[in-house]
């Protein structure tokens, strides 16, 4: 049989691509900075919002929260307890969030005097890093216990992260490995974001992420009288 290559000239994700504009438009239009929360599952994603939400409050950028998970309402229902207004989408296999997903999430929410939407991403390093949502920024999420050759084996979402955080840092010396070993790992192919420290014993450590989530904001809309 013979073989033929046959030209689309259509991307396959553009029709996701297009519902991912038309959701940042609105998201504007709302005055809302999003952030899409990429990483393997237990990396900590839940936890750094029940963390950030609080200190982000308190500086005036009180947030909403959509969880995306293949099944059960966990992550949401840990969000609720921390008074924030979360929609959780179940995707029922589906290794990764949709832009159509997201948009039916937002319509129920209120949005009142929100500053920041967070979509947690499906645990996953691969499939959601190829899918626009209508986010401002990918932010992608290590923890150590992973092993520091992850970004080198899944290096789409490291190359395009806006930002990087490394958690559970305080388990580092029970590792045998550095902070520096990952950063060395990441910088081979990310030169620019920043990478974040984070442990969940130490509190002061969420403060450099909240700062460059304010001045992601204050970029994009200018400074909160």
């Amino acid at each position: 049989m013979e073989l033929k290559d046959i030209s689309v000239n259509i991307p396959i994700l553009s029709k996701s691509v297009k519902e991912g504009e038309n959701n940042k438009k609105i998201f504007e239009s709302k005055k809302l900075l999003t952030i899409n929360l990429i990483s393997s599952p237990g990396s900590g994603k839940t936890t750094l919002l029940e963390n950030i939400t609080p200190i982000l409050n308190e500086k005036g950028f009180p947030s909403l929260v959509i969880e995306g998970d293949i099944a059960t309402t966990r992550d949401a229902e840990r969000i609720n307890k921390k008074d924030i207004k979360c929609v959780q989408i179940n995707t029922h296999g589906i290794c990764h969030l949709e832009s159509k997903m997201i948009r039916k999430a937002f319509e129920q929410f209120n949005v009142e005097h929100e500053k920041i939407l967070f979509i947690e991403n499906v645990g996953n390093l691969v499939c959601p890093a190829e899918f626009y949502l209508g986010e401002h920024e990918k932010v992608a999420i290590l923890s150590v216990t992973e092993g520091e050759d992850k970004p080198e084996k899944y290096p789409l979402l490291f190359k395009e992260a806006s930002c990087i955080l490394l958690t559970k840092v305080d388990l580092l010396p029970f590792l045998d490995l550095s902070e520096e070993v990952f950063i060395s790992e990441i910088r081979k192919l990310n030169k620019e974001s920043p990478i974040f420290l984070i442990s969940k014993k130490n509190k002061n450590s969420y403060y450099k992420f909240v700062e460059w989530l304010i001045q992601k904001y204050s970029s994009i809309f200018g400074e909160v009288q």
